[in-house]
C-alpha cells in the first residue's frame, strides 16, 4: 500500500515524525509540513534519511496531483485546506495508525481501546497484565507511543496493545482489530465531529471491524452504536448482571467473585469499569487470576490522570491534566470527599460547564485561567462558589496553594484541551508537578 509512493504528511509532531521514519525506508518520496518550529535533531534526522521538511502556513500549496497520499496528524480536520484540496484531487487521506498496520508482520494480534473516557488506564492495565503474564505484547497508540514507532519490534504472533482516539478512527482505510473495547460514550471533542451522532458513528468504527467487541452494558449511547455488530460480545457493568460485573466492592466474571476492590490499589467505580474491561481481555488470553490480582495491587494508575502528586502542611495536590472534558472532570471530583481547590481551564472549544453542577458539592473554590478563564467565572459564579482567574496556570496553581489549608485537597483537572498554552496534556501535567514540587522544596528549606 505505501511502497514507491509520493506523500505529503501534514503535521509533524510525534505521529508525523514516527510515519516519515517508517515510510521513507520503504521507498517512498516523504514531504512532510508543519505550521510550527520544529524539533532541529528531528528535522536533521528526517532530512538525513531523504525526507523533505517545510515550514509552512499555506502547505496546501504543497499539494498537487502528483501525490498518492495524504498522512495527516489525527487532529486536524477535514475542513483543512489540504483534505479539502486532497479531496479535489482525488487523494486518500489517512493518518500514521494505517500506516503502522499496512507495515505489520503476520499473525499480530490488536487489542483496540477506545472510548470518551477511560481508554488509557483501561489501555495501561491490559498491557501490564499481559506483560506480567510473559505474553509478547507491545504498548501504543493514542496514549503517547504512535503506532510507527514500534514496527521494527514487532514480531510475528506479537500482541498490540493500542489506544484509538475518535480522531485516528475518523482517518482508517483497513485497520482492524482482534479484541474491540469500548470503555462508555459521552459527547466530547464536538469541536472536531460537530455533532454527537457523527462523533459516535466514528468512535464505532473500531467494532464493525473486530472480532471480539467489549462493551459497557450501562452504556446506552455503546449499546445503540453496537446493537447490529456482528461478531462475539462480551459485557461489562457496575450497576447489573453481565459476564463481568461490580457489586458491594467486588467483581465477578461469569456469577463467580474474582477480585475484592479492597486488594485494588487504584479506587473509584470508574476504575472498577476500566478493571473489568482488562480483565475480560486478560481471559482471552488466559491470564491466570493470580496475576491480575498482584498486577491490580501493585498498579498505581496512570500519570496525568488523577495522579497523586505531593502532600504539603496536609494539603494533597493531584494531577488530573488528561481532563480535557468535563466528563473526565466528573469522575475526578467523584473520586474526592475532602474540600476541594478546583483549577480549571484551558483551550476554549465553545464546550459549556454546566454537566460539572451536580459534582461540585466538595468544591469550596475554583481557579481558572487559559481560553475558558472568563466563561467559568461566569459558571462559577452562577453555582455561588468563590472563584479566580488568572492567565497562566502557575499563577493559578500558587493562588490555590495560598488558599488552601491542611485537609483539603487541590484538584488540576482542567475539563480542556491544553493545547491554547500547551503542546499536549503531558507537558501540562508536568508543569503542575513542577510547581507543586517546588513548593514542597520551599516549605522544607524552611521548615
Amino acid at each position: 500500500m505505501f511502497e514507491n509512493k509520493k506523500i505529503l504528511i501534514l503535521g509533524m509532531a510525534r505521529s508525523g515524525y514516527e510515519a516519515a521514519k517508517v515510510l521513507v525506508t520503504h521507498h517512498n518520496q516523504i514531504l512532510i509540513t508543519d505550521q510550527k518550529e520544529q524539533d532541529e535533531k528531528h528535522i536533521k534526522e528526517l532530512e538525513d534519511l531523504g525526507v523533505t521538511f517545510i515550514l509552512s502556513d499555506h502547505p496546501e500549496d504543497l499539494l498537487d496531483k502528483s501525490y498518492d497520499y495524504v498522512i495527516k496528524n489525527p487532529g486536524i480536520t477535514y475542513e483543512h485546506a489540504v483534505c479539502k484540496k486532497a479531496e479535489t484531487l482525488e487523494i486518500p487521506v489517512t493518518n500514521e495508525v494505517e500506516v503502522a498496520y499496512s507495515y505489520l508482520p503476520k499473525n499480530v494480534k490488536i487489542i483496540g481501546i477506545t472510548g470518551s473516557n477511560g481508554k488509557t488506564t483501561t489501555t495501561t492495565i491490559i498491557y501490564e497484565l499481559l506483560k506480567s503474564a510473559g505474553l509478547p505484547v507491545h504498548l501504543g497508540g493514542n496514549i503517547g507511543y504512535p503506532v510507527c514507532s514500534l514496527i521494527n519490534d514487532v514480531n510475528e504472533g506479537d500482541i498490540l496493545v493500542l489506544e484509538i482516539s475518535g480522531h485516528q478512527q475518523h482517518d482508517f482505510i483497513h485497520f482492524k482489530t482482534d479484541i474491540s473495547v469500548m470503555t462508555n460514550l459521552s459527547p466530547v471533542h464536538l469541536d472536531f465531529f460537530h455533532t454527537y451522532e457523527n462523533y459516535k458513528y466514528h468512535k464505532s468504527h473500531i467494532l464493525r471491524n473486530t472480532s471480539l467487541s467489549i462493551l459497557n452494558k450501562d452504556n446506552e449511547d455503546v449499546l445503540e452504536v453496537s446493537k447490529d455488530i456482528t461478531c462475539r460480545k462480551l459485557y461489562f457493568s457496575s450497576k447489573q448482571p453481565a459476564d463481568c460485573f461490580y457489586q458491594d466492592g467486588k467483581i465477578y466474571y461469569h456469577q463467580k467473585e474474582v477480585l475484592e476492590e479492597k486488594n485494588i490499589q487504584i479506587k473509584g467505580i470508574h476504575n472498577m469499569e476500566n478493571i473489568m474491561c482488562a480483565y475480560l481481555v486478560a481471559k482471552e488470553f488466559d491470564v491466570s487470576d493470580e496475576i491480575i490480582k498482584q498486577v491490580l495491587k501493585d498498579f498505581k494508575g496512570v500519570e496525568h490522570r488523577i495522579e497523586y502528586v505531593n502532600t504539603i502542611e496536609g494539603v494533597e495536590f493531584y494531577n488530573d491534566s488528561k481532563s480535557t472534558n468535563v466528563k473526565s472532570t466528573q469522575i475526578a471530583l467523584n473520586t474526592f470527599k475532602n474540600p476541594t481547590i478546583l483549577l480549571l481551564g484551558g483551550l476554549d472549544r465553545g464546550h459549556s460547564f454546566d454537566d460539572l453542577k451536580t459534582y461540585l458539592k466538595n468544591v469550596k473554590l475554583i481557579v481558572c485561567y487559559g481560553e475558558t478563564k472568563d466563561r467559568i467565572l461566569e459558571f462559577s459564579k452562577k453555582q455561588n462558589i468563590p472563584c479566580e482567574k488568572f492567565e497562566t496556570l502557575e499563577e493559578s496553581v500558587k493562588y490555590a496553594y495560598k488558599e488552601s489549608e491542611a485537609g483539603d485537597v487541590v484538584l488540576l483537572s482542567p475539563a480542556c484541551a491544553s493545547w491554547d498554552q500547551y503542546p499536549n496534556f503531558e507537558v501540562r501535567g508536568e508543569e503542575f508537578k513542577k510547581i507543586v514540587n517546588s513548593f514542597k522544596e520551599e516549605h522544607e528549606k524552611h521548615s
